[in-house]
């Protein structure tokens, strides 16, 4: 354990003594410099100055996607322009991106927050690390890139699809850690199957899974497939990008929040009343350290609960079990049903009408989208032109089962558009 950073193992007083002198700090800071912020302070009649312990933070107004995207593009930046040294964007419910900028500072601390998982995970310096994240705009593939040169290590920058060439690229690369999706990780174990050999016998020592929620009996298969240990890693990218919190492999009991760079709350999804360590709730991010994007009380809409620290000071968080929202993860892809309303209404034939249908017929998630056909409109090659407009737009493979019209179930108020059949949904 000595060559943990001493935050990681410091006492619970000097942690919160650090968390409470970067709060105080990246409250002025968004006070002083983003417009935003100082409107939704003043109008709560809250000052940074108010805050003399971390408690006050409840004080202070929540900040939702919904307020990122009303003030795209530039409108939630706390620095110039020109000091941005890198954008992130995530795609939201229509289709406009979430934008996130990182000055240098903010991306050597990200990196910085993503060795420090990668050692959590089982990661040493010298390693090879398969990086089967997608690249580009999603903060994913970087940030695992960028955190695995930090810690010391060789990176294989792969990115995801081609899984016969993610096979061959760890049978002859021979790498001791993955960065990928769990489900896609199941498709490249399916993929070493086909080919006839055998994934206990490969380098890989420690895979890096997020993106997507998964289960404790994901984590046994894919460790009684591999040999190796898989852990779980969790970020999004308004708070960071991956890297806010990590499981511990020498416990694998939850995730240790990186609290000395994010301060994590519980709420009430309904009320956001605070709720206490140890009561399921809605989770809460506040950065503590980030210059180009502060954000303050950022509701992510994951559901979980923080317990005391094990392995490291830090409190840990449950698995995600939810989302507050109606927003479904599809194999690592956030999927709206707004989003699928918009692509039903770009083919003649189908009505406004649908419902998306999740089930788990085996390993997997899966969803069909079932919709109404139009009057009249017959079977005219509507549901093929809908698969291939999500697969296209959205990135997911679905089944779509057009029915007979008026066949779905109608609401005076709001429509039941997310049909959940997995087990124990």
């Amino acid at each position: 354990m000595s060559d943990l950073e001493p935050v990681e193992t410091a006492s619970i007083d000097e942690l919160r003594a650090v968390q409470l002198e970067r709060l105080r700090w990246t409250l002025r800071h968004a006070y002083d410099n983003v417009g935003f912020y100082r409107r939704s302070f003043d109008a709560a009649g809250v000052h940074p100055d108010d805050c003399r312990d971390l408690a006050d933070l409840a004080r202070f107004p929540l900040t939702t996607k919904q307020d990122l995207r009303d003030n795209y593009p530039y409108g939630m930046f706390a620095v110039p322009r020109e000091r941005i040294a890198r954008i992130h964007a995530s795609s939201g419910t229509t289709g406009q991106p979430t934008v996130v900028g990182y000055t240098q500072g903010d991306l050597d601390m990200w990196a910085d927050v993503m060795a420090r998982s990668l050692r959590a995970a089982g990661a040493r310096p010298g390693d090879r690390v398969h990086v089967a994240y997608g690249y580009g705009l999603f903060t994913g593939g970087l940030g695992a890139h960028y955190g695995a040169e930090r810690l010391g290590c060789t990176v294989v920058p792969v990115s995801g699809g081609m899984t016969e060439r993610q096979v061959r690229l760890i049978t002859d690369l021979e790498p001791d850690v993955v960065m990928v999706t769990p489900s896609y990780m199941l498709t490249i174990l399916d993929e070493f199957d086909r080919q006839g050999i055998d994934p206990r016998t490969t380098s890989l020592r420690v895979g890096l899974f997020g993106a997507e929620p998964w289960t404790p009996g994901m984590r046994a298969e894919v460790e009684g497939r591999t040999g190796m240990d898989a852990v779980d890693i969790y970020g999004l990218s308004e708070v960071i990008g991956p890297g806010v919190s990590q499981e511990c492999v020498e416990t694998k009991d939850g995730l240790h929040v990186w609290e000395d760079h994010f301060y994590p709350e519980i709420i009430d999804p309904v009320s956001g009343a605070v709720l206490p360590d140890g009561t399921p709730g809605e989770l809460v991010f506040t950065s503590l350290t980030k210059e180009a994007m502060p954000i303050i009380r950022y509701r992510t809409r994951d559901l979980t609960r923080l317990l005391p620290g094990t392995a490291r000071t830090m409190r840990r968080m449950e698995r995600i079990t939810g989302r507050s929202d109606d927003m479904m993860i599809l194999r690592g892809v956030n999927v709206f049903p707004t989003q699928i309303e918009e692509l039903i209404l770009r083919v003649p034939g189908l009505a406004p009408h649908y419902q998306c249908v999740l089930d788990r017929p085996g390993r997997l998630d899966e969803m069909t989208v079932r919709v109404e056909a139009r009057p009249g409109a017959g079977d005219d090659g509507s549901a093929a032109a809908l698969a291939a407009l999500i697969k296209d737009n959205i990135g997911v493979t679905v089944r779509v089962d057009v029915v007979e019209p008026a066949t779905l179930e109608r609401s005076i108020g709001k429509a039941r558009r997310i049909v959940d059949q997995r087990p124990g949904a």
